[in-house]
């Protein structure tokens, strides 16, 4: 599988194109800024975007979202939970002086077990509250993208509206940490790590 990461916007934030070897056809998880590199990245490595996946409905991770939808023409998938988010967007860019592209507006909401398929490639969708009540994770085959509920080292926040600490806690232990060891994980902050060294080295688990 293709996986290509873009660092956008003032935030820093992982968007990610996955997409198939041999198909090229792929989905774009959380492009939240700088729309035209993430254009240009489509563009470049020829990919047929099929979807375009939320990980959760915070400014970083969606404030561009409208712009890339209206370029692309391809279905938005998002949990419900987080509709309050996306429908508080100008609200959550005014607090940083940011403006957006408008409401996204989501096409399909996502379940627990719903499954993502474009050219040979299947992800699995997990629902992982506690950094949002609407966070997902996108889970493949010896991989995740689990937006910002896990990072190298660290935690997603759980100040913000509709967090909650001992769901996030309670999230990755029973939703990520069955995971095989070996399983990479792709946040929605900093660099990729895995499942057994997040298990075996975050302060915030090994208590």
């Amino acid at each position: 599988m293709i996986i290509d990461c873009i660092e956008v916007g003032a935030f820093a934030e992982n968007c990610y194109l996955l997409a198939c070897d041999e198909s090229h056809e792929g989905v774009v998880v959380d492009p939240g800024d700088e729309i035209p590199r993430i254009l240009r990245k489509i563009a470049e490595r020829a990919l047929q975007m099929k979807y375009i996946l939320l990980t959760h409905g915070h400014l970083d991770h969606v404030k561009e979202v409208s712009a890339i939808k209206a370029e692309l023409g391809v279905p938005v998938l998002m949990h419900e939970s987080d509709q309050f988010l996306l429908d508080n967007l100008p609200q959550q860019a005014a607090a940083f002086g940011l403006t957006t592209a408008g409401i996204p507006q989501v096409d399909k909401y996502l379940l627990e077990g719903d499954q993502v398929s474009f050219g040979q490639i299947t992800l699995s969708v997990l629902h992982t509250p506690g950094h949002s009540p609407g966070s997902v994770s996108f889970v493949g085959e010896d991989m995740a993208v689990v937006g910002d509920v896990l990072f190298a080292g660290s935690i997603g926040r759980t100040d913000l509206p509709g967090g909650s600490f001992p769901v996030l806690i309670e999230t990755i232990k029973s939703k990520l940490f069955p995971l095989a060891d070996h399983t990479r994980i792709f946040p929605g902050h900093g660099p990729p790590t895995s499942i057994g060294h997040e298990r075996k080295h975050n302060p915030f688990l090994t208590s």
